[in-house]
């Protein structure tokens, strides 16, 4: 998935991926991805996706501060 955010492009296919967290199994409504990514240039970013009862029922990119992806990789 790409996503421009403050114009600046989020990629998870030219990204590094820094830890994956799922729930629940493949087809569960409920289950969902959580993964964390970190760009050429150093910024974080959170791609989620899930079932339709899931916390993360779309597909999104959200962009994390250096911090913040430390707190979610600890936590996860």
């Amino acid at each position: 998935m790409k996503k421009i955010i403050c114009k600046v492009e989020y990629d998870t296919d030219t990204a590094s991926l820094v830890k994956k967290h799922t729930y629940g199994t493949f087809g569960d409504t409920d289950g969902y991805e959580e993964s964390l990514y970190v760009t050429e240039s150093g910024k974080y970013f959170l791609y989620v996706n899930g079932g339709v009862d899931s916390i993360h029922p779309n597909e999104n990119i959200t962009r994390l501060s250096a911090s913040k992806a430390e707190e979610w990789r600890k936590a996860h």
